[in-house]
């Protein structure tokens, strides 16, 4: 057997016969990710997607959404923790290092470029006009990536109508997204345990060229991989040095500088975030923006919304956003330090101390999670909770839509419902032209991503140059 952190020969053949991709390969495609994934979960899901599934066929549906379905039930940013989950599949734990790390760059380093211009000059609108084209031509991929993976996930009237109850109960009623998810899986579990054909895993989804992508037919195989049987002893081993590095920076801090010190409230903060952030980020910012406002004083009241601005036009995770807030409240208390040094080191520990976990939530579980592929009852469990992400998805679609879209989205309460409501007046025509055609360009001429993002971005900074990008 291969030591863990292997990684395997270049000559090594996969499962369909091709040679398997070296580490540097690996390396270079989740570079390319990273870069493309804007947009929030739905967004980063369908570019992963894309690459990793239909262009590369390093794996197949079945496991991508068996991958993908796990990845939900966790704390954290799920497209994220889907990246460290095919990385390690692929080529071990530093392959899961790597995808998940490279995730995570290209957002840290932008988020920290934006803020310190935030931090001297209060004004980062030219950002948000240089993704102008850049957002339209990001939803219509999100749009996209719902039909491709809800046409081909649902595959009978039992998972539509959990979709849809998903969806309804997210959207319009504000269900906690844990809850939806433990209801599914319960569901498809015990309809699983009981033989229900409806809740059955299975199927291949189409890719461009409209045949199945089955997991026999790809790279990795329907098997797993060997350091997927691997003992648990090395899998503890990893986990425990991940723990360290999650939490010894927060107790030496709390030690050296005691718990009122800015940099211990950061680290505690966000090391509790990272423990309670079921649902990715739309879940919790309401609760960090409050706390940074209220309890913590990090930031003014609106700023959460600059930072949440920051993040959603630049790639990576939305929860990126701590990143920010983490800058602002070290800037604004620098102690014996510079501001400005403050500031990064501020944001530099709430990536840490956000992020680390991630790694550890894989590196523990997905081992286990493999091994149990095979079993009827988690299968169909996971095969619910695949209709119900479907839902899930579909309102992160309709509240990306609506925020490009519209210029001023408000929240409807009454009669029990409590959801997105935009204001028709403030629909901004240039956005819904740049959409239109971007949903053209996807749906029906079938444009490849990179020439699309490019294209659109080139329009968003022409159009306002001209004076017309003004949303």
């Amino acid at each position: 057997m291969r030591a863990e952190n292997e990684v395997p020969h270049e000559t090594r053949l996969g499962a369909d016969g091709r040679p398997w991709p070296s580490f540097t390969e690996a390396l270079v495609v989740w570079t390319r990710v990273a870069l493309l994934s804007f947009g929030g979960p739905a967004g980063q899901i369908a570019v992963m997607h894309r690459i990793v599934v239909e262009e590369k066929r390093w794996l197949g549906e079945a496991r991508f959404l068996h991958a993908l379905n796990f990845c939900m039930l966790l704390p954290g940013p799920e497209a994220q923790q889907l990246a460290v989950y095919i990385g390690w599949l692929m080529h071990r734990t530093a392959g899961g290092l790597a995808a998940g790390l490279l995730f995570v760059f290209p957002g840290l380093i932008a988020i920290m470029i934006l803020s310190l211009i935030y931090a001297l000059y209060g004004d980062v609108s030219f950002v948000a006009a240089m993704f102008f084209g850049l957002k339209a031509a990001v939803l219509a991929i999100v749009l996209h990536a719902v039909v491709r993976i809800g046409t081909r996930a649902l595959r009978n009237s039992a998972m539509i109508t959990l979709a849809c109850a998903s969806f309804v109960a997210i959207f319009f009623f504000g269900a906690p997204f844990p809850a939806i998810i433990l209801a599914a899986a319960m569901i498809g579990y015990f309809g699983g345990r009981a033989g229900v054909q409806a809740f059955q895993g299975g199927g291949g989804h189409d890719t461009t060229d409209g045949k199945p992508v089955a997991d026999s037919e790809t790279i990795l195989g329907s098997e797993s991989p060997d350091h997927g049987r691997s003992s648990a002893v090395i899998s503890l081993r990893v986990c425990g040095t991940l723990l360290v590095l999650w939490l010894a920076p927060t107790a030496a801090l709390l030690l050296l500088l005691g718990p009122d010190h800015v940099f211990s409230e950061i680290a505690v903060f966000f090391s509790k975030m990272a423990v309670v952030t079921f649902g990715g980020a739309y879940a919790v910012l309401a609760y960090v923006a409050q706390a940074a406002v209220d309890s913590f004083g990090w930031l003014k009241p609106g700023e959460m919304l600059d930072g949440l601005g920051m993040a959603e036009t630049t790639p990576g995770p939305l929860i990126m956003v701590t990143q920010f807030v983490g800058f602002m409240g070290a800037f604004r208390d620098p102690g014996a330090l510079s501001p400005l040094l403050a500031g990064v080191l501020g944001g530099l520990l709430t990536t840490w101390v956000t992020f680390t976990p991630c790694f550890l939530w894989i590196f523990l579980g997905a081992p286990y999670i493999e091994r149990l592929r095979g079993n009827r009852a988690l299968s169909s469990a996971l095969s619910t909770i695949t209709a119900a992400v479907v839902g899930v998805i579909l309102n992160l679609a309709i509240w990306f839509a609506l925020h490009v879209l519209f210029r001023k989205v408000g929240v409807y309460e009454g009669a029990g419902l409590r959801f997105a409501s935009p204001d028709i007046a403030s629909l901004d025509p240039v956005s819904a032209a740049l959409t239109v055609a971007a949903l053209l360009a996807v749906f029906r001429f079938k444009i490849g991503m990179i020439t699309l993002l490019g294209v659109a971005a080139v329009l968003g900074l022409a159009l306002h140059a001209a004076g017309m990008a003004v949303h």
